[in-house]
C-alpha cells in the first residue's frame, strides 16, 4: 500500500491549495526567514514565467539561474532548467522538493577525471617517446 504524502501534517491537496503566505508559516527556518523578506526581481521573474507556463501562454521550458528559489507548491509537477555553471540542468519537481532551494538540486562541482600522465609530466618520462600511429 502506498504511503499517502504529507508535508508537516498537510495533505497534497491542501499544500497546493494554500497560498505562500501560509505556505511560509509551516516551512523550516532558514527558508521562512528568506520567504518572509520577500522575493528578489529574479525569483519575481521565475515566478511569472511559472505562471505564464501554467496558464499555456508559453511552451518554452523555464530557465533559469535563480538557484536560491525556495521550492514552492505552485512549481510542483513542473520541469525547470537550473543553470550550473555552465549548463542549464532539466529538475523534475516532486512533492519531496517542498522547501529546499533549488541549487540543491543541481551540483555545481564535478569530480576530476585524470587520465595518464603526458610527457615531460615527470622526470621518468623525460626518456619516453611518442608512440607512432
Amino acid at each position: 500500500m502506498a504511503k499517502e504524502f504529507n508535508y508537516k501534517g498537510k495533505t497534497l491537496e491542501e499544500i497546493k491549495k494554500m497560498p505562500v503566505d501560509e505556505f511560509i508559516k509551516i516551512t523550516t527556518a532558514r527558508q521562512r526567514r528568506s520567504l518572509k523578506r520577500g522575493f528578489t526581481e529574479d525569483q519575481k521573474r521565475l515566478l511569472a514565467r511559472i505562471r505564464k507556463f501554467k496558464k499555456g501562454l508559453t511552451k518554452k521550458p523555464i530557465k533559469t539561474h535563480c538557484r536560491n528559489m525556495v521550492v514552492l507548491p505552485e512549481m510542483l509537477d513542473l520541469t525547470i532548467h537550473v543553470y550550473q555553471g555552465k549548463s542549464f540542468i532539466p529538475v523534475a519537481i516532486t512533492t519531496e522538493m517542498l522547501g529546499h532551494y533549488l541549487g540543491e538540486f543541481t551540483l555545481t562541482r564535478s569530480k576530476v577525471m585524470h587520465s595518464a600522465p603526458g610527457i615531460g609530466a615527470t622526470r621518468s618520462s623525460a626518456g619516453v617517446t611518442k608512440a607512432k600511429g
